[in-house]
């Protein structure tokens, strides 16, 4: 079911110019990233900190938490859905957090707006699964765009995964390692593990709430 666009949307958007950096309506990506139009990361955010990717931020609230405890890094958090990234857009706006960008786009543009070999790390949390086969190159893990990803990211540069989806989770794990990815740290239930620092999603939030298990993993490319 779509979703129902919510009231004045377009004029929610605008005020969050500050901390919504992009905007792209071309639906065709194949061609549309042959024309890049790189972010000017230094010009948007004011210095030369390293860059954090955050693909599919939802409502914000990983993404605002991470910049805000680590205000050595910037942080471009990426969501294409309108009517959630303009909550993402106000949370940032109402808690003025200056290393923190968000990009409404979808991550199949990636490749369009980020340069090669700019992003110092890149977490995917709580990406939709899509179970069913005929959606597989949805996927946020599958090798279409895990090709974009490996373009994108330093060299040693990791890939911070966390899903609800044991099922999706084993699909990442197989698509990493097809891909030549190395996949470490992998936790089957990383609440009761012993791994510090973690910030939770809002949707983490709620499932770890009912006693699921969430699924961790850390990814990189030699």
């Amino acid at each position: 079911m779509r979703m129902r666009k919510k009231k004045h949307l377009e004029e929610r958007l605008e005020k969050c110019t500050n901390v919504l950096t992009l905007f792209s309506d071309d639906s065709n990506f194949t061609t549309a990233i042959e024309k890049k139009e790189y972010i000017d990361t230094e010009a948007i955010f004011g210095n030369s900190n390293p860059v954090v990717l955050e693909v599919g931020c939802g409502k914000g609230n990983f993404a605002c938490e991470l910049a805000k405890r680590n205000p050595e890094i910037n942080v471009l958090a990426l969501e294409k859905c309108a009517n959630v990234v303009v909550l993402a857009g106000e949370k940032g706006m109402k808690d003025n957090i200056e290393n923190l960008r968000f990009l409404h786009t979808g991550a199949e543009f990636l490749e369009k707006f980020i340069r090669p070999e700019s992003i110092e790390r890149l977490y995917l949390n709580f990406s939709c699964p899509y179970p069913k086969n005929r959606y597989e190159n949805r996927r946020l893990t599958n090798k279409r765009f895990l090709k974009s990803y490996a373009v994108l990211l330093k060299k040693g540069a990791e890939i911070h995964q966390k899903t609800d989806n044991m099922g999706f989770f084993e699909y990442s794990i197989e698509q990493f390692s097809d891909f030549g990815f190395t996949v470490k740290n992998i936790s089957l239930d990383l609440h009761n593990s012993d791994f510090e620092g973690n910030i939770e999603t809002e949707y983490e939030h709620r499932f770890a709430s009912q006693g699921m298990p969430i699924y961790r993993l850390e990814a990189y490319l030699k």
